[in-house]
């Protein structure tokens, strides 16, 4: 009886535990913007994107054939992205958040860091900056996609977070109308 063989990105892992973890007693940490790749050689078809938020992967697809994979970022419990059906309803480079951001004084010092201005009022004097969430992919009401960190695990507000290339990828590869699937 043959045995199957490891997926190739197993034995990847492996290998780097196997050289990390003899010497530490830690387990080694992967960067998540290593765990992507995208395709240019892929014939031209209709954009999609799939977001698999049990696996916090995004894919990318033209005319059906798979072209990048990304590791991203959800929402945090309590903040949880939403699931469904959606297109891109609107693309903004520099955009910035009108939910979450920080507040500031005149220099332009942090006051208060984290704010929600549903919740959060604002003192005397301070000025709302809203959270920068750069390569803006907008697919329902507040939710988008769009740059940003990524812990290894849900941590956003609700939106899809991406690393910063591959943001600009997904960016530059969808137009408004570009259909997204988020799965559970």
């Amino acid at each position: 009886m043959k045995r199957p063989s490891l997926p190739r990105i197993s034995l990847v892992v492996a290998s780097i535990c196997l050289a990390n973890c003899a010497s530490s007693s830690r387990p080694p940490s992967l960067d998540p913007t290593h765990l992507s790749f995208w395709k240019t050689d892929v014939p031209d078809g209709p954009p999609s994107v799939t977001i698999k938020l049990a696996e916090q992967r995004a894919y990318f697809y033209k005319g059906g054939i798979l072209a990048g994979l990304s590791p991203i970022s959800s929402g945090r419990e309590g903040l949880d992205t939403i699931t469904g059906s959606f297109k891109i309803q609107e693309k903004d480079v520099d955009h910035r958040s009108s939910l979450f951001g920080a507040y500031v004084n005149d220099a332009g010092e942090v006051i208060q860091s984290d704010v929600n201005t549903r919740k959060d009022p604002k003192p005397p004097g301070a000025q709302y900056v809203g959270a920068s969430m750069p390569c803006w992919m907008r697919i329902q009401g507040g939710t988008g996609m769009h740059a940003g960190e990524l812990p290894g695990y849900p941590a956003s507000h609700g939106c899809i977070r991406l690393p910063q290339h591959m943001a600009e990828a997904f960016y530059h590869a969808v137009s408004l109308g570009t259909p997204v699937t988020v799965e559970p």
